[in-house]
């Protein structure tokens, strides 16, 4: 079944229904160090008291093992749904295991736990990696390019890797794209993006076109090894980062592929409520049936549309109060929209 992509403005009526049958959400974060997971957490929080409800928490600290021992301590303190940002795709098989004895819905948040006991939520990743490549190759459109992948544990490099390749795949075969570099990057971290580039970039006497990489964290330490090297070329991210905005408006990052997170925890929210409420998977407000990962298990889930922000509309972070003028735009180059 083709995945249908729903807008961000979906609204889950659904889960404000029933939202007085939950009083305690359990959010199982795999990573919270990381800038963007702090404005997921604000949304789901903001929208959890709207309904008159709680919110715990724990932080795995990208532990696979610690992330089970969270989730059996959010089910002892009551959670009555549990929201999973999972470490890794096959570690996290217990931890659903556990809630499902007890009766608690799960929803798999922004990283896909492929078990159909699981609620998919997140945005259209592949649509995200196909945007990437875009907008690099737009600029960019041939010579020596890398790839710098997320977590190997994580579903969603292997979703951006194909999107990416959905666009430059015919160049690849063609020849006028070589790629001359592809990593993954344990725990989608700057740094170890920074130390892959910078091989990459011995390893091809510097001589590297554009780069994609995964997100904009570690768009953000590939700019520092080619910047190391005086390089500027090409490079794309995802997340809406601040800090990727401002190189969007420097001109060192072509694009940075805008989650609006604030509406992803909001939904999160809102679907948790539901489901502790009683509604079905497949009853939430806007869900489809999807089967696109790796084992090909069908799953309720919901996608939602990204935005990417390239120089020329910087001013739709600005009008969303997603960042400050004075913020995005500070040393920004000559003709940024908005700036």
């Amino acid at each position: 079944m083709n995945i249908k992509t729903l807008f961000a403005t979906t609204v889950m009526t659904a889960g404000m229904a029933t939202a007085a049958f939950a009083q305690t959400v359990g959010v199982s974060w795999s990573n919270f160090q990381e800038e963007r997971w702090k404005t997921d957490e604000a949304a789901i929080i903001g929208a959890l008291e709207a309904a008159g409800a709680t919110y715990i928490s724990a932080d795995a600290q990208n532990s696979a093992g610690k992330q089970l021992t969270d989730v059996e301590a959010l089910i002892a303190q009551g959670a009555e749904a549990l929201i999973i940002l999972s470490v890794d795709k096959d570690a996290v098989g217990p931890a659903i295991d556990a809630a499902d004895a007890e009766g608690i819905p799960v929803i798999g948040y922004d990283r896909l736990i492929e078990d159909n006991r699981a609620f998919y939520l997140t945005f259209d990743n592949k649509g995200v990696g196909r945007i990437i490549a875009e907008a690099v190759t737009a600029v960019q459109p041939e010579g020596n390019f890398a790839i710098i992948k997320g977590d190997k544990g994580d579903p969603n490099a292997l979703f951006l890797l194909e999107g990416m390749m959905e666009v430059i795949g015919d160049d690849v075969e063609a020849g006028t794209i070589k790629i001359v570099g592809e990593a993954f990057s344990d725990g989608w971290k700057p740094d170890n993006a920074q130390k892959n580039m910078e091989q990459i970039l011995t390893a091809n006497n510097n001589e590297v076109d554009a780069v994609l990489a995964e997100n904009d964290g570690m768009a953000g330490g590939v700019i520092a090894a080619l910047s190391a090297q005086g390089l500027d070329i090409p490079v794309g991210g995802q997340d809406g980062d601040h800090a990727a905005l401002n190189r969007v408006a420097r001109g060192t990052q072509t694009v940075s592929v805008w989650k609006d997170s604030r509406q992803l925890g909001a939904a999160a929210a809102d679907i948790a409520l539901a489901l502790a409420g009683g509604t079905a998977l497949a009853d939430v407000e806007g869900a489809v049936k999807w089967s696109g990962g790796e084992k090909g298990v069908e799953m309720d889930a919901i996608f939602l549309a990204p935005t990417p922000i390239t120089k020329d509309n910087i001013n739709v972070v600005i009008d969303a109060g997603h960042i400050a003028k004075d913020k995005v735009c500070e040393g920004a180059m000559d003709g940024v929209t908005g700036c």
